[in-house]
């Protein structure tokens, strides 16, 4: 009977499963003739096959198969997102990355949490825990948004590199305010810069250790035997990365960035893989990123609380309007500007300004604080979800416009 039980729910995982992937291969097709982002549609086509609207797909945001897929999913368009990285841009613009992603996390916690306790009336802790929740950005949008839109490298670069380096700032101030709002501990600055400290060096150095070891074993003049096997090598190190910074506490995130920075720098290390093994490896991250920007938007939109979203929308509308207008430029300016070896011009920064999507891990941070019972969860739920489908929909669809009208399209 249980053996029985087990296979109905294994066909019918896979029946979702299936459907996702048909549906998202024509949803792909779909954005590129109409030459948007293929994260948006997906978006918007899992908010319509999900429970709320057609009911084609529902899969649990707490059930494991969705977990397996956001923590895998994300690593794998964080390591797509890493090997597209050039060293030789990083090092001119790493100071704007690493201010950017710590300081400039902070400023924009500030000023959405003070909108956050005006306008929708929170006490100033909760309103602090929501801004905190959705200040990072998000590298499962921007990386594929910025491999459909050419623009000028160091701009998206900047970018990229930021969503992958804030990620753990953003849970450390979630979690060390949540410690506050739930009277376990006291803010202390120097324990939160220690903690990242902490994650962030553990992360890079698990990153460049097994990206220095996969590169030895696929590209090396005398010890690539495994160079035919390099998008196996390449899953089997991305699982590895992770799982090894996760292990000591460190940002699995991060590790998975660097990974990807190594492996598609290679040659900066003086490796060189032949050109046909190249091809085949670039192919195989590619059409895997897209199978997993499916599945993550997709789900993502089926889990979508209409009604949950409604209880705020005005009020969230208006604290997500502010977090774009006027917190993000703040930010931008304040911590970019002062950075004289980038010298960055007017339009960078503008377009910085408008490029930050929120999306997969902000929306995990919001599915913790729910699952924790944390004070003021469902509202900090539901301006989530505000800030994830405005960013999106609007911030993401304008990328290309925008880079049009400020001469930062390539060719």
């Amino acid at each position: 009977m249980e053996a029985s039980h087990s296979i109905v729910v294994a066909k019918h995982l896979l029946l979702v499963l299936g459907i996702i992937l048909s549906v998202g291969t024509f949803t792909s097709l779909a954005a590129r003739f109409m030459k948007v982002p293929d994260v948006v549609l997906f978006l918007v086509v899992g908010m319509l096959i999900g429970p709320s609207v057609i009911g084609l797909v529902d899969i649990k945001a707490d059930s494991v198969v969705n977990q397996i897929i956001l923590t895998f999913g994300s690593c794998y368009i964080l390591f797509d997102g890493g090997a597209t990285m050039r060293l030789k841009v990083l090092k001119d613009v790493w100071i704007t990355i690493v201010v950017i992603s710590t300081i400039g996390l902070i400023i924009t916690t500030l000023i959405t949490g003070l909108a956050a306790h005006y306008v929708l009336g929170l006490p100033i802790i909760i309103a602090m825990l929501l801004a905190a929740t959705i200040a990072s950005t998000d590298p499962a949008t921007l990386v594929p948004v910025f491999r459909q839109v050419k623009v000028r490298e160091r701009v998206a670069q900047t970018v990229m590199s930021e969503s992958a380096f804030n990620d753990a700032m953003g849970a450390i101030v979630t979690f060390t305010i949540l410690g506050i709002a739930m009277g376990q501990s006291e803010f202390s600055a120097g324990m939160a810069f220690g903690e990242l400290l902490w994650e962030a060096s553990l992360g890079m150095l698990a990153g460049a250790v097994l990206g220095y070891l996969a590169v030895l074993l696929i590209a090396h003049e005398h010890f690539a035997f495994l160079e035919e096997y390099s998008p196996l090598v390449s899953l089997m190190m991305v699982i590895g990365a992770y799982m090894t910074a996760d292990g000591v506490n460190a940002s699995g995130f991060m590790a998975v960035f660097v990974f990807g920075i190594m492996l598609g720098n290679k040659e900066f290390f003086g490796f060189k893989m032949e050109p046909g093994e190249e091809e085949k490896l670039e192919d195989f991250v590619m059409t895997t990123a897209l199978i997993m920007r499916m599945f993550i938007f997709i789900l993502l939109g089926t889990q979508v609380n209409f009604e949950l979203m409604n209880q705020y929308l005005v009020g969230g509308v208006i604290v997500v309007t502010i977090f774009m207008l006027v917190a993000r430029p703040v930010t931008v300016f304040l911590c970019a500007l002062p950075d004289r070896r980038a010298k960055w011009t007017t339009k960078e920064l503008l377009f910085m300004c408008w490029t930050r999507e929120t999306g997969v891990i902000p929306g995990a941070l919001a599915g913790l604080l729910v699952g924790m019972k944390a004070p003021g969860a469902e509202i900090i739920a539901s301006v989530t979800f505000i800030a994830i489908l405005m960013t999106i929909l609007i911030q993401a669809t304008t990328t290309k416009w925008l880079a049009g009208k400020l001469d930062l399209l390539e060719e």
